[in-house]
């Protein structure tokens, strides 16, 4: 898809992969719709950017910020993308984990961007074209330990992006999903970031998972998984996933050292 001119919902758009993904697309030329929780930020980008864009400060995991979203995008002509990007992480042992830091986790990473998703699509399917871009995780496709119910919002989000591409097969919208490593975001506690290096797990930095996503939107690429061996480790899991549960059984030790840290924090 062409990008220039291009109304484009950017969900999670104050920092990380979302802010990254906004700068591209602004400079391509695209016409941003910027939603986030940190208002400061997002007029902030904006300004660098000649104010050029809007802005929409909302929490989407309540339903008065998703009406707040819809509310904007219904004042437009149309919306060509929409882009799920919003989204948190928690590590820790499971048993450790509160009920209300599930609940909000998966609300924030699954349940809101299915919700959105379905407000807007009455308004994406009036454009000639276009595409609805949900961002996933490596752990969408493995499960890991100390991140089961960041594991389980994103095999939700994957699930759900699979069936829909299935669903809008003969209409005019696109339904994409890519899968991206570990990346240098503040979603990872220091705990996450000392895991990262004691498995020497290679971590992106946010500017190179945009440029993914951006050459992604162009051609319209259905599934795009990030970094290797990572690619391959999706394969095997999904072949053969006994392969993975003794690989990483050989790494419990030390996952469990670093949750245990992250719970002492």
């Amino acid at each position: 898809m062409e990008l220039n001119n291009k109304t484009i919902v950017i969900t999670g758009a104050s920092g990380g992969i979302g802010e990254a993904i906004a700068n591209q697309l602004s400079a391509l030329g695209a016409r941003l719709i910027l939603v986030g929780r940190n208002t400061e930020k997002l007029d902030g980008f904006n300004q660098e950017h000649d104010n050029k864009h809007l802005v929409v400060s909302a929490d989407l995991a309540l339903q008065t910020g998703r009406e707040k979203l819809v509310a904007v995008c219904n004042e437009q002509d149309n919306i060509d993308i929409l882009i799920n990007s919003a989204g948190i992480s928690n590590f820790s042992n499971f048993e450790d984990t509160s009920g209300e830091s599930l609940t909000a986790l998966v609300n924030i990473n699954m349940i809101s961007p299915i919700l959105i998703t379905q407000q807007l699509l009455p308004l994406l399917s009036k454009s000639p074209k276009s595409i609805i871009l949900n961002i996933g995780s490596t752990f969408g496709g493995i499960g890991f330990p100390g991140f089961t119910n960041y594991c389980a919002s994103k095999f939700g989000l994957r699930g759900f992006s699979e069936a829909l591409k299935r669903e809008l097969q003969d209409s005019n919208t696109k339904v994409l999903y890519v899968a991206p490593r570990a990346t240098n975001t503040k979603i990872n506690t220091q705990a996450v970031n000392l895991l990262n290096e004691d498995l020497g797990t290679k971590t992106d930095h946010p500017k190179t998972v945009a440029t993914i996503v951006v050459k992604q939107l162009i051609k319209e690429t259905d599934r795009v998984a990030i970094g290797w061996p990572e690619k391959l480790f999706l394969k095997i899991n999904g072949i053969f996933p006994s392969l993975v549960d003794n690989a990483i059984a050989k790494q419990l030790k030390q996952i469990k050292k670093f949750t245990t840290t992250n719970n002492q924090h």
